[in-house]
């Protein structure tokens, strides 16, 4: 359906992709990954005809038709919100404007009429007399009102233009789906609904996505763009990666013989298999492990840092609690009268419809925001490490990253020391001497949680940890977090993340809260809690 032949791609003497050739086929998706910089929202491009390649072609089967999640949120912004799904579609959006054009006409005649019927026709084959409502159904699944349907697009916030532009691109039933980064600025339960929304969706899906559960639940293949190659791999993100690690730890056993190896990842690929076989993943199109041929599997050239959380004081018993807390802002109510106790070792997440809900939360707790009434008391032995959703006031100076770390150390200042922080996170040799003012947003994310290692801090709060990191970087954070032996409070739209870490869930609306003691999958999937969710949410 859709395919790259000789791919090169070059600018100066780097080269992204070299001698690139490969096959998207219909009916299956693919998940793109590759570590930052690797070329993977560029490959996007080049696939949808944005940018040219150095050399070779990307073909699309004839008659097939292409649909890209836009990224220029002020494209549309004079048009509405329907008319901007419906866009989506253009060639059906070309017969509604002349269609309509026609029948505006004030001296109709009767070339006009047959012109009419002919479009009418074509309108009626494309399903036109749908297109609205269907329109519509997306924009609500979405979490688009419908009370804002007819909006205009500059009047909408910047997480619902997001919304808004992916139901553009899901528009229509397109052959082959592109999607960059789909799931930003969508919530844990708009993300599962384009998980099913995809799960249903018969034709071909390429996509780039650093939520590892969204590219294990959708994604029947993995694109891996590495060594300047790209290589295709059948399975999901989890198989790729824990396949791959296992690869890169058999290549340092020398000793080993080939058939061992072999043998060795047979057995892993059939205990994976068996547990892919219970997940939601296997209801649908997923053709998971029946093609795989193990000597295509490498071990990745990418780096994993790494993020080790120590307490430099065990907590007490007591850690915190929280008595009565309410805040709103602009009139509008975030929480009111949150009342809880953080036992030792809790590791909570906190989930909200509203995220600024969650931030003011983290941001009273970390003494950056006041309550508008209630208190909150930390135990005396509690140590606290925090890692804002919003870092860009700690970047102001014009400080190397090393000096920038030093002021943050209470005890040891030796270069050396810091370093080692730095280092962990992948800042290494010349990078150090970086001025903090000119860093991307992962590179200060990594510093921030130098920074937090660094304080050993017993009660970690975490608002949105994996935004603008990789997916090594949110992979190392991970485990972190779940060895870590103190107190975490964070909230995420990382399902994998949440799932994994949290062995409990506060949930908190402007008229109350639930607490449950449950991992996060039983507290989405149980009806009690659905029922409550709601019933608070109303």
């Amino acid at each position: 359906m859709l395919s790259a032949q000789n791919l090169s791609l070059q600018f100066g003497k780097r080269v992204l992709f070299d001698e690139v050739n490969i096959n998207f086929t219909g009916g299956n998706c693919y998940g793109v990954i590759g570590a930052n910089g690797a070329g993977k929202s560029t490959f996007l491009k080049i696939l949808s005809g944005d940018i040219d390649p150095t050399s070779g072609q990307v073909n699309i089967e004839p008659g097939k038709r292409m649909a890209v999640l836009k990224q220029n949120h002020f494209e549309f912004d004079e048009l509405t919100v329907l008319n901007t799904v419906l866009m989506g579609h253009s060639k059906l959006w070309e017969i509604m404007q002349e269609k309509d054009a026609i029948y505006m006409k004030p001296d109709f005649s009767d070339e006009d009429g047959v012109k009419a019927s002919e479009l009418e026709a074509e309108f009626a084959e494309m399903d036109g007399w749908n297109a609205e409502s269907d329109a519509a159904a997306l924009l609500s699944g979405l979490g688009i009102h419908e009370s804002e349907h007819y909006s205009l697009m500059k009047d909408l916030s910047g997480n619902q233009k997001v919304r808004v532009l992916l139901a553009q691109a899901l528009f229509g039933n397109p052959d082959i789906l592109i999607l960059d980064e789909p799931t930003n600025d969508l919530d844990i339960h708009t993300i599962s609904w384009l998980e099913d929304f995809l799960l249903d969706f018969k034709n071909t899906v390429i996509v780039v996505s650093h939520d590892r559960h969204f590219l294990d639940t959708v994604c029947t293949n993995i694109v891996d763009i590495d060594f300047s190659q790209i290589r295709l791999y059948t399975g999901n993100y989890t198989f790729w990666y824990e396949s791959s690690q296992l690869v890169l730890q058999q290549r340092s056993a020398a000793n080993k013989k080939a058939e061992e190896k072999k043998k060795e990842l047979q057995e892993f690929i059939a205990r994976f298999s068996a547990n892919a076989s219970k997940s939601k993943q296997a209801t649908s199109r997923r053709k998971l492990l029946d093609k795989i041929n193990i000597d295509e599997i490498q071990a990745s050239t990418r780096k994993y840092p790494a993020i080790i959380f120590s307490q430099n004081r065990e907590a007490g018993d007591q850690i915190l609690e929280v008595k009565g807390l309410t805040k709103t802002t602009e009139g509008k109510t975030l929480f009111k009268n949150l009342d809880f106790f953080v036992n030792k070792g809790d590791k909570i997440a906190f989930l909200s419809k509203d995220s600024l809900a969650t931030t003011s939360l983290f941001q009273i707790l970390a003494g950056e925001l006041k309550a508008d009434s209630g208190e909150y008391k930390f135990g005396q032995t509690i140590t606290t490490a925090y890692l804002p959703n919003e870092n860009e006031k700690y970047f102001k100076s014009n400080d190397n990253l090393i000096d920038w770390l030093r002021q943050y150390s209470d005890g040891e200042k030796d270069e050396v020391y810091i370093r080692g922080f730095l280092g962990k996170m992948l800042f290494s040799g010349e990078e150090v001497f970086k001025k903090c003012n000119v860093l991307s947003g992962g590179e200060k994310v990594r510093c921030m949680v130098s920074k937090m290692m660094l304080k050993g801090g017993n009660l970690l709060i975490l608002d949105e940890p994996t935004n603008h990191l990789d997916l090594e970087s949110i992979q190392a954070f991970n485990n972190a977090l779940k060895d870590f032996p103190g107190t975490v409070l964070f909230t995420s739209h990382d399902h994998a993340f949440t799932q994994t870490v949290a062995n409990r869930i506060i949930e908190i609306t402007p008229n109350g809260h639930l607490d449950k003691l449950c991992t996060y999958d039983e507290y989405v999937e149980d009806e009690r809690y659905i029922q409550q969710r709601e019933e608070l949410y109303a």
